[in-house]
């Protein structure tokens, strides 16, 4: 008897290796006529080949952890004064001041050709990656297959609509990440982001990485997951893009007006004049100099609201993340950057 189990044994941890691997090809298979038209449109839309777009999801697998990381109910929406300390925070600013000194020359490069300032590039990374250090551990094409054709379903009519259109979107990005891994010689197995598929220390998704990514340093690639360089110029160009104002402002801390109607714009785009929205009762607290367009937000503070005028480069970080949060916590945190970073280099 024990001879036997010997003889098997060899046989047990052969098969127990391969369970890994087995495991990580089980799952629910796309419905075949959505594959089929997935495949048609990657061919039509993007010029890839039928038989590399099939090999890609063959070795694409479904990951309920990231239909779980999709579908969990989101958390309450924080007030800014609970927001505000995620992202400023002191060990935050100086490693940003750190990470600014280090690449001071090529973030001055950018910023000259750009006219977007190396600490707002900077507090980009910080907020996104913490300055690298985390860009996610999810394989992009399992994320990307995942979510395009298996969206979380909530079963509520009210969302049917919406939820299929993320699934177009997740599908479409899952063709760019194919024609992306071609277009800069990327190893696509082996590349990692977020549950959602986002990329590099700026965490562009593939359809933004093609669109906007630039080569900074001139090897004739774009790589946002090593090369700095093309970190920096993606970033600011990805701003560009978006409508930014060299030397205009971001924001401007407002005032309202005893008895002001509240007023809640309908867009984030800087479309107000500011003498209008002195007529609605809100003003700048220092005078701006000339008529700029704005946007009124209004945010809960520590200290109680705040009212925030967001210009048009304001309007352009937050094309990079719809929140005004979002963009008030970059702007916030690149100007604590800032500060620190003239204070270094003070007489």
């Amino acid at each position: 008897m024990r001879r036997n189990t010997l003889r098997l044994f060899p046989l047990l941890l052969a098969l127990v290796a391969a369970a890994p691997a087995a495991i990580a090809q089980t799952g629910p298979a796309p419905d075949p006529a959505l594959r089929a038209a997935f495949v048609a449109e990657a061919t039509a839309k993007y010029g890839l080949e039928a038989s590399e777009v099939e090999a890609w999801l063959a070795k694409s697998n479904h990951r309920q952890s990231i239909v779980a990381a999709m579908s969990r109910p989101a958390e309450k929406v924080k007030p800014w004064r609970d927001y505000r300390p995620i992202f400023i925070s002191d060990r935050r600013i100086a490693d940003g001041q750190a990470f600014l000194a280090r690449h001071r020359d090529e973030l001055a490069k950018v910023e000259a050709a750009t006219g977007v300032p190396a600490e707002v590039i900077v507090a980009i990374i910080g907020v996104e990656t913490s300055y690298g250090g985390n860009t996610g551990s999810y394989a992009v094409l399992d994320a990307l297959y995942t979510l395009g054709f298996f969206y979380p379903a909530s079963g509520d009519p009210a969302q049917l609509e919406r939820e299929a259109a993320r699934g177009r979107f997740f599908r479409d990005e899952l063709m760019q990440v194919m024609l992306l891994a071609k277009e800069e010689q990327l190893d696509l197995a082996s590349l990692k982001g977020s549950y959602a598929g986002a990329m590099g220390y700026g965490q562009f998704m593939p359809s933004s990485y093609r669109a906007y990514a630039r080569d900074g340093n001139g090897d004739g690639r774009r790589d946002l997951f090593g090369a700095l360089p093309d970190v920096f110029a993606s970033i600011a160009n990805y701003f560009v893009a978006h409508g930014w104002q060299r030397g205009e402002p971001v924001v401007a801390l407002a005032q309202a007006q005893e008895g002001a109607a509240p007023f809640v714009p309908d867009t984030l785009e800087a479309k107000y004049s500011l003498a209008e929205l002195g007529e609605k009762g809100y003003r700048p607290a220092l005078a701006q100099g000339h008529d700029l367009k704005a946007t009124l937000v209004t945010l809960e503070g520590s200290a109680g609201t705040e009212y925030w005028l967001g210009f048009r480069n304001f309007y352009a970080i937050t094309r990079y993340n719809r929140s005004p949060m979002y963009a008030l916590a970059v702007y916030q945190l690149s100007r604590e950057i800032a500060a620190g970073a003239e204070a270094a280099t003070a007489p």
